[in-house]
């Protein structure tokens, strides 16, 4: 059964995604734009979605139609919104070799589902998706637009990337250039929505930082959704035997015993995600936990619940 179709993916559809600042768009939308004084006047009913802020309600017309209109207006415009996605080797842990099953929950499965959940929210909406591919450069970028055929793009670049691990060839991470050349890429300012471990193998978290800041200075909204497996990659959750770990980015392995470096291990993780959250909090990122094990769907449904009470 083809993914993009099932219950989950289609049930957000009926939700809705503002952006919290200005955008710059090019047809009456959701969102605000930056352009305004000349063209705040109405410009055309919409028809009510179920869920959705009632302040725009034209109750006149509902009392000669008895249907349910929402007033939309020259200001306001649709959004752009780029959806990144780190496709490192890192990102398709945990890894079973023996399960030939394309959609294994790991990282990339998690980030792959969540993305098209929210293409097909922005669809709805007559916003503008785009998709941008990265592990340690960027391999494949798509402009943002909309439309039924543009949907069916990223639909299926998103579905080659449930197929395409091989373990025997490792992919590392550089965080940092990406996104500086995503933000020196997209050229209108923007919701930039990004699915990453935030592992990067330059192991600089100043270069990551700045990086983060150049988008912001482009007047983007950015939003982290923090993929991770938290029972083994945080908890560190193994039993108390030998283990091999081996590095999925670098092909490196080490043997040892769980326990003789669990306390350290996790004084050491405790502090680079303190670190992240630290600094997405001082440039006003948004930056989501995402657990695999907590399921796509009720952790996306969860942040935009308390996104639009906000």
């Amino acid at each position: 059964m083809n993914i993009f179709n099932s219950r989950k993916i289609l049930q957000f559809s009926k939700l809705e995604f503002l952006a919290k600042q200005v955008v710059e768009g090019y047809i009456t939308g959701l969102h605000k734009s930056p352009f305004h004084g000349f063209s705040v006047e109405f410009a055309e009913h919409r028809l009510y979605n179920k869920g959705e802020s009632t302040r725009h309600i034209d109750w006149k017309l509902f009392a000669r139609s008895e249907k349910l209109f929402i007033k939309r207006y020259e200001e306001e415009t649709n959004l752009r919104c780029q959806l990144v996605i780190d496709t490192s080797s890192s990102m398709y842990f945990p890894f079973d070799p023996k399960n030939k099953n394309e959609e294994q929950e790991n990282k990339i499965n998690f980030s792959v589902k969540s993305a098209a959940c929210l293409t097909e929210l922005f669809k709805k909406q007559r916003d503008a998706v785009g998709l941008t591919l990265f592990d340690k450069e960027v391999h494949k970028h798509i402009n943002a637009r909309s439309g039924n055929v543009h949907q069916k793009l990223i639909y299926s670049e998103l579905e080659k990337l449930l197929k395409q691990f091989n373990n025997t060839q490792t992919q590392t991470t550089d965080i940092s250039s990406a996104l500086h050349q995503i933000a020196e890429t997209i050229h209108k300012r923007s919701l930039v929505i990004i699915f990453s471990d935030m592992f990067d193998f330059s192991n600089n978290d100043e270069n990551l930082f700045n990086a983060l800041k150049h988008l912001k200075h482009k007047k983007h909204e950015v939003i982290i959704f923090h993929v991770t497996d938290k029972n083994l990659e945080y908890d560190f959750s193994f039993e108390n035997r030998p283990y091999q770990f081996i590095d999925m980015e670098t092909g490196e392995n080490i043997k040892l015993n769980t326990n003789e470096i669990k306390d350290f291990y996790k004084q050491q993780i405790e502090a680079f995600y303190k670190n992240i959250r630290l600094k997405c909090a001082q440039y006003r990122i948004d930056l989501i936990d995402a657990d695999i094990n907590s399921g796509f769907d009720q952790i996306l449904k969860a942040y935009l619940i308390k996104r639009n009470k906000i």
